[in-house]
């Protein structure tokens, strides 16, 4: 092990050979063949206290290393527990993290530290996969250390009565803010159920709300708090502050009318093809949109395009997640998925296309790069109109400063909608995309400043390159602006075909179909009508007799009516009530194509 002095100002001078009470041999040698000598500062404050049997609720920024700070402990508690080496389906520890990228990652740091201990089998839990392998697994390998998500977890618990939980000696809750978030709450309540009392529990989280509060409060015992802040240097004052985000990172704004983001975002992939790139959307129908129609603008040919989202495969996340950990170069589009606790490594360069509809999330992405000590950029992009986010990130204690639009930015718009008129596929996933993205930003969390009704949908569709403005409840109802949107002339939309030939003879199908069913229900309203004797100059008197005032109110309140529908449909959807197609169906998505 190099004996030099520390140079990484993310580390303490203390090296894990020195902490106390000290690790064992083993650890400090696996430690050494992983390059890692001193700790950082949440490692050298949170490794003693397990080790000396101490609950803790741990508050850090994200990149601090975390992980390795429950990881050591973890394995030093099991090597010494009176139940060590554990009977085959004995489990001693437990840790619970909220999503299956972050628990594989978790599961891969700790391989080389749990290998030290005799008999001690690691088992990963996590969805996407068929319980009944998970079960066939434990059932024949027997698991003293359960590592995964909570719904999975918590379902193997119901499953199998052979694990045995009586002489448990740890739980470790990761990214604690973000469990609660995504809706945990009563599997991780009905995990510590089954947990006996008497063990070490360490809760870990980026952020401290009150959820947090009341799961240290249900599951802690006189719990000791670590609190761990970087300090960072704003280039205004030279003057450094405590701050929410890494010291090494460097973060910007960038403020641009809809319609030029998009050229703006090429502009930014070019002039960083050499990097590694992380760019955030807000939407995962964005992010397939994007990841298709960005490979085909030709600038773009030679830089690697890696989507992942929560509506993929799992097989296909991991693939993904994996290419683009590999490779030197490249951009990875991704939802919030990939904001939180993943240590990919080398990214350079973080860009938020869309700010996050929870402003907590805004560090999480950020803090993918400048992690321990490294350098870093990131930057988001916000509407002229959102420009008040600025200052709201920094009573937040997040300085952005600003960065001006390329003035030399390529105009990719006519490349898209080139693209659109030769494959339906782009049409397609750029109106779903688009659609999307109105809906998911009508539930920001900070509605102050992203206001809905604000939104110039005219420059927002051309900077998503649309042939035509969609038909939206949103946009009928509330006339939202359509200034700056030149719809494409001379363009039968339904004759644009995928190039795909199975899909296009898909579609051709459905489009028989609908037009039969079509005159299908036209005969039978014809029948309806001589039957009941009426027919349409009556109807038509009816509706002369309406004022205008009478027929916009009519038509008001049916749109509203229409976009309360489209809401509780959303509901239902987050809620996994209902799936992606169900929800197409009902809220009249699969029309606009």
């Amino acid at each position: 092990m190099d004996s030099s002095a520390n140079t990484n100002k993310a580390l303490t001078e203390t090296r894990f050979s020195d902490l106390e009470p000290p690790l064992s041999v083993d650890i400090i040698e696996a430690l050494r063949q992983s390059n890692f000598e001193f700790c950082t500062p949440v490692q050298a404050a949170t490794i003693p206290l397990l080790c000396r049997y101490k609950d803790v609720a741990v508050d850090a920024a994200t990149g601090s290393g975390k992980t390795l700070a429950f990881v050591l402990p973890l394995v030093e508690i099991l090597r010494k527990s009176t139940s060590y080496p554990p009977k085959p389906h004995q489990v001693m520890g437990v840790i619970i993290s909220p999503t299956r990228e972050l628990s594989t990652q978790i599961y891969n740091v700790a391989q080389p530290f749990v290998s030290t201990l005799a008999n001690v089998n690691s088992v990963l839990l996590v969805g996407g996969r068929e319980v009944r392998a998970d079960v066939k697994i434990i059932e024949e390998e027997g698991c003293n250390l359960l590592i995964g998500t909570p719904g999975r977890l918590s379902d193997i618990m119901e499953r199998l009565e052979i694990l045995d939980f009586r002489n448990l000696e740890i739980l470790i809750l990761d990214e604690a803010d973000r469990l609660l978030e995504m809706g945990f709450q009563k599997q991780v309540n009905y995990i510590i159920s089954r947990l006996p009392k008497q063990r070490r529990t360490g809760l870990f989280s980026a952020t401290q709300t009150e959820g947090v509060e009341e799961l240290a409060k249900a599951g802690l015992r006189n719990p000791v708090r670590v609190e761990v802040r970087a300090e960072s240097k704003s280039e205004s004052t030279q003057q450094l502050t405590n701050s929410r985000t890494p010291s090494g990172l460097h973060l910007e704004y960038m403020e641009c009318e809809a319609d030029k983001k998009s050229s703006q975002l090429v502009d930014l992939l070019i002039k960083n093809s050499n990097k590694k790139l992380m760019v955030f959307f807000m939407t995962c129908a964005s992010v397939d949109y994007w990841g298709f129609v960005l490979s085909k603008i030709p600038t773009l040919k030679s830089i690697s395009l890696i989507p992942i989202h929560g509506d993929m495969k799992q097989n296909a996340r991991d693939k993904a997640l994996a290419s683009f950990t590999k490779a030197s170069s490249g951009a990875l589009l991704c939802t919030d998925v990939a904001a939180r606790g993943l240590d990919i490594p080398g990214i350079d360069y973080v860009v938020q296309y869309d700010p996050p509809q929870d402003p907590n999330m805004f560090n999480h992405r950020a803090g993918r790069t400048a992690r321990l000590g490294r350098q870093g950029r990131a930057i988001v992009f916000l509407l002229p109109r959102e420009e008040a986010y600025v200052e709201f990130m920094r009573i937040r204690r997040v300085p952005l400063e600003e960065r001006k639009c390329s003035e030399d930015a390529p105009d990719v718009i006519p490349i898209i909608r080139s693209a659109a008129m030769k494959d339906r596929a782009v049409l397609e996933k750029g109106l779903k995309a688009f659609v999307s993205f109105v809906r998911a930003y009508k539930e920001h969390h900070c509605s102050f400043i992203f206001r809905w009704k604000e939104l110039e949908i005219g420059k927002l569709a051309m900077g998503y390159g649309l042939l035509y403005l969609p038909s939206m409840s949103e946009i009928k109802q509330h006339r939202l602006s359509s200034e700056g949107f030149t719809p494409v002339e001379g363009v039968k939309f339904e004759d644009i075909r995928f190039t795909d030939k199975s899909r296009e003879k898909q579609r051709q199908q459905n489009v028989k179909a609908r037009k039969e069913k079509r005159q299908e229900e036209k005969r039978e309203k014809g029948k309806r009508k001589r039957v009941d004797g009426t027919g349409t100059n009556d109807s038509k008197k009816a509706s002369r007799k309406l004022t205008g005032k009478q027929r916009q109110t009519i038509q008001t309140a049916e749109d509203e009516e229409e976009m309360d529908r489209d809401y509780r449909s959303l509901i239902k959807l987050k809620k996994g009530l209902i799936k992606e197609d169900e929800y197409a169906r009902l809220t009249g998505e699969d029309d606009l194509f």
